[in-house]
């Protein structure tokens, strides 16, 4: 048998290599993520490395509030994990609906955090175009921020569908792949608090 003839008769949601179609595109499209931050991330290394004066970000930014909202962020993994725990291996849809909906919660808390901390810093003069730090400080965390930000819509979404009773034990791919983005976006974001806030 042809190829292509395999190919045609795979269920419409699997590809040729028996993952569903859903989850290795998401898959595909966090493997360009990881390029766009690398990418970023470097640029920063590379400028910070170079430049003549930097400042310490201790004296500028607030590392205590901004470990606080990191701590969230990891704990909106645990719930995200336990809530495709409640609908893979047990099929409890009122775990999923809570734990989606903390997941959802604390991403749009981690967000309000993060606003709160640029317009400080906005006040106290440090803008994008105020310095190189300035500058790559919003670039890096404001990108990030807004990956957050299409997170929680999609949480949001997911959240809504789960309490329609839309996600079983044999049908919450939707869930899966949704978890495999907040994860990225976490760990995403453990690196730049490391590298912005604590070197």
């Amino acid at each position: 048998m042809s190829d292509a003839a395999t190919v045609n008769r795979l269920p419409a949601s699997e590809t040729s290599t028996g993952i569903p179609s859903a989850k290795l595109g998401m898959w595909v499209f966090l493997a360009s993520e990881v390029m766009f931050f690398a990418g970023l991330i470097g640029a920063y290394l590379v400028l910070r490395m170079g430049a003549t004066e930097w400042p310490a970000p201790g004296a500028l930014l607030n590392v205590p509030l901004t470990a606080l909202n990191t701590f969230f962020l990891i704990c909106s993994s645990v719930t995200m994990v336990l809530a495709y725990a409640a609908i893979h291996h047990r099929n409890d849809q009122r775990g999923l609906r809570n734990y989606l909906a903390a997941t959802t919660a604390i991403g749009a808390l981690f967000l309000g955090i993060q606003v709160f901390e640029y317009s400080k810093l906005i006040h106290h003069g440090l803008t994008i175009s105020s310095s190189l730090f300035g500058n790559c400080f919003f670039t890096l965390t404001g990108f990030h921020g807004a990956h957050v930000f299409g997170g929680v819509v999609t949480m949001l979404i997911i959240t809504l569908q789960a309490f329609r009773g839309r996600f079983s034990s044999d049908r919450h791919l939707a869930v899966e792949a949704a978890g495999l983005y907040w994860h990225f976006v976490d760990l995403v974001w453990i690196i730049l608090f490391t590298i912005v806030y604590l070197l």
